[in-house]
């Protein structure tokens, strides 16, 4: 190996192999005059070796060096690496170097000279020099940005905190501070929610992913509920802190439940007025036909209309005190465990009105319709008093009423379309209010109940109903359910 490695030298003398070296490379003797410059070093510096050579090293004009050059200087330890200096090429344009230096010895350790090699950084330099003042301007930009959002935290009411991905706060604003007064915590946790390790139902690693979650907690010490919205801060794809805005809703809170408990004793009122008053109307409207099959003729004309207006308005009753028992009912119900075939249950409900459509000349087309989770009694609820609706107000103008449905944007859409009369912008706003019923109802019976069932079935069940115009004229009426939640 040592043979082949001689054999090499001599055939490449260690000049030629220098010369090769991709570094610019040059060697100087005690007296600081060039006495070696390879290729590379003509190809950086722009000087050939002939002008080089038997030249003091200072005619590069480099900086500091050339002003103190501490080549052969005791203080210096050697050898010197990465050292960043700059020099005139020959056409006189300044460059920027990165070089090492090392000193020189003979076999008795003598120093007697110096090798310097060096890459030019220019355009590296200059790069880094501009990212620099690039990271130094967005850097005040962000503090500022900084200043401006915590300014604007510190003025809102509401309790804000951020912290960052060891759970450490970096910011309280001042509503923070007053509702716990002075925070002797790094942690929020501990600071906030008074735990000894980070809470069980953290949202962190989830806001880190970009994540926006709600909760609601409780402070500690504090008999207060608040809605803690978190969000992912900065705004960016790798957010890497949380800002947490606190709403105080104890109030609200409290509202809702008195209006929940509210609710159910209304609902529990009108189910036992709309069960105990209907009891009796069963025998009147009884009695009243049996006087219109025996007696009839034996009536005057006056006699007959007052039997008739009594069985009328006794059924007229009846249907209200039903309506009403419906609407109460709505949220008594249990949810099912599996979705219930919407399909089957529309078909029966056309069946159980099928006098209605019939002597009303209707023609029901019935489409897809998808299946939901809600209880059967309600779906049928829905179509009976959406379908009976068009055929009261539509079929005798155009006797085509369509039934159908479909996904969209995350809820199931039913849609009941008739094309008669329709309703008004002004009526279509109230239409699903309790007792309310349109302009052209007047000769029509009904309740003014079943509409508002639809809307609360709806409301209840995290969905809403609606009323458009039917392309052509006509009334499209909507009912829309969370697909996720029902489906």
């Amino acid at each position: 190996m040592n043979l082949a490695l001689n054999d090499l030298l001599t055939e490449y003398p260690l000049d030629k192999l220098l010369a090769t070296v991709p570094t610019g490379l040059f060697l100087v003797d005690r007296d600081k005059t060039v006495v070696y410059w390879n290729s590379a070093a003509e190809r950086i510096t722009g000087y050939s070796s002939s002008e080089a050579i038997a030249k003091k090293c200072s005619f590069l004009h480099g900086d500091p060096c050339n002003k103190s050059c501490s080549l052969f200087s005791d203080s210096v330890s050697f050898p010197v690496i990465g050292q960043v200096c700059s020099f005139r090429h020959k056409n006189g344009e300044l460059l920027t170097l990165s070089k090492n230096i090392d000193l020189l010895r003979d076999a008795d350790g003598q120093i007697i000279g110096g090798i310097e090699s060096f890459i030019e950084i220019t355009e590296f330099k200059r790069e880094q020099s501009l990212l620099r003042k690039k990271v130094t301007a967005r850097t005040e930009e962000l503090e500022k940005e900084k200043a401006a959002l915590r300014a604007v935290l510190d003025g809102i009411t509401d309790p804000v905190y951020i912290c960052d991905k060891n759970y450490h706060l970096v910011f309280v604003n001042q509503a923070m501070i007053e509702v716990l007064g002075n925070i002797d915590s790094e942690y929020c946790y501990q600071a906030i929610y008074n735990e000894k390790t980070r809470c069980q139902d953290c949202p962190l690693a989830e806001v880190l992913t970009g994540k926006v979650v709600h909760q609601e907690k409780t402070f500690f010490g504090k008999d207060r509920i608040f809605e803690v919205i978190h969000s992912p801060y900065p705004q960016t794809s790798t957010p890497t802190q949380k800002l947490a805005v606190c709403r105080d809703i104890t109030e609200r809170i409290k509202t809702e439940r008195r209006l929940h408990q509210a609710n159910k004793e209304l609902d529990a009122f009108v189910s036992t007025v709309s069960h105990d008053l209907r009891s009796p109307l069963t025998p009147l409207i009884g009695f009243a036909d049996l006087l219109l099959e025996r007696y009839s003729e034996d009536l005057d004309e006056i006699g007959l209309i007052s039997v008739t207006e009594i069985k009328k308005t006794a059924e007229k009753m009846r249907n209200l005190l039903e309506d009403l028992l419906a609407l109460s009912r709505v949220e008594q119900l249990k949810q099912p465990d599996q979705p219930v075939d919407v399909y089957l249950i529309a078909n029966e409900m056309l069946l159980e009105l099928a006098d209605k459509v019939i002597d009303s000349g209707a023609d029901v087309q019935i489409g897809d319709l998808p299946d939901i989770r809600i209880p059967e009694e309600l779906v049928a609820n829905m179509f009976r008093n959406l379908l009976a609706n068009a055929i009261k107000y539509a079929a005798k103008e155009h006797s085509l009423i369509e039934i159908d449905g479909y996904l969209e944007d995350g809820y199931v859409r039913y849609r009941i379309i008739d094309h008669g009369a329709g309703v008004t912008e002004e009526e279509a706003q109230k239409i699903f209010e309790p007792f309310v019923r349109g302009s052209n109802s007047r000769t029509i019976a009904g309740t003014g109940i079943g509409l508002a069932t639809v809307a609360k079935i709806a409301r209840v069940y995290g969905g809403s109903a609606w009323v458009e115009k039917t392309a052509g004229g006509g009334a499209t009426f909507i009912v829309a359910f969370p697909a996720l939640e029902n489906g």
